[in-house]
């Protein structure tokens, strides 16, 4: 199988600049030196990206904050949100998150279709189970649910692979960003068992 793996070492960085204050994560004596670097220098790119399309250098009145949060850090699988949240004037900010899953010995990063078998139909089987969610928990959607996009926004978290949807995409700003669980166990003919998401299913 897959053996024991032990979770990564993560420090935090932190960016301060006028009206910026960032967080984000930075793996640490990772054995690999060259997939460490491979890993960091992918989420530093993704942070950078973040703040220039939250414009924070095309907005003097921008204030922007970033945090992040750790999803899944074992077998060899590091799953991660970063959060940041831009504020310009008006009622409220806007929030964006970006979902990174990696493979920590290879640096590999996963996009949703990545997670599953060739032509396994991932995009509507998926797409089924989180319009049955959005009926059984009254979620009121903005327009009619259409489906999950191929690249759909997720992360992982323990035993569950968690598609989310950004503010306004799906719903109202109140309900914050929707996010769907489906279990490993749900969907466990359909995945790559050597993916992220497989790993999360051995014991």
């Amino acid at each position: 199988m897959f053996g024991i793996q032990l979770p990564v070492d993560i420090d935090t960085i932190h960016i301060t600049r006028p009206n910026l204050y960032i967080d984000y994560p930075k793996i640490v004596r990772l054995g690999n030196i060259q997939v460490q670097q491979m890993i960091n220098d992918d989420i530093m790119k993704s942070v950078d990206k973040m703040i220039k399309e939250q414009g924070y250098f095309q907005n003097p009145n921008t204030t922007m904050w970033g945090s992040y949060e750790v999803k899944t850090n074992e077998r060899a699988v590091l799953s991660i949100n970063l959060i940041n949240d831009a504020y310009s004037g008006g009622a409220h900010g806007l929030t964006v998150m970006q979902g990174l899953t990696y493979d920590i010995n290879t640096g590999t990063m996963y996009q949703l279709k990545d997670l599953f078998k060739p032509n396994s139909n991932y995009q509507r089987i998926l797409s089924d189970i989180v319009r049955k969610q959005i009926k059984d928990r009254n979620i009121f959607v903005l327009g009619s649910f259409i489906g999950i996009k191929s690249n759909q926004d997720f992360y992982i978290a323990d035993k569950a692979l968690v598609l989310y949807f950004q503010l306004y995409e799906l719903t109202s700003y109140a309900f914050g960003f929707p996010s769907f669980p489906i279990s490993v166990y749900e969907i466990e003919d359909i995945i790559d068992q050597q993916s992220p998401l497989g790993k999360m299913i051995h014991l």
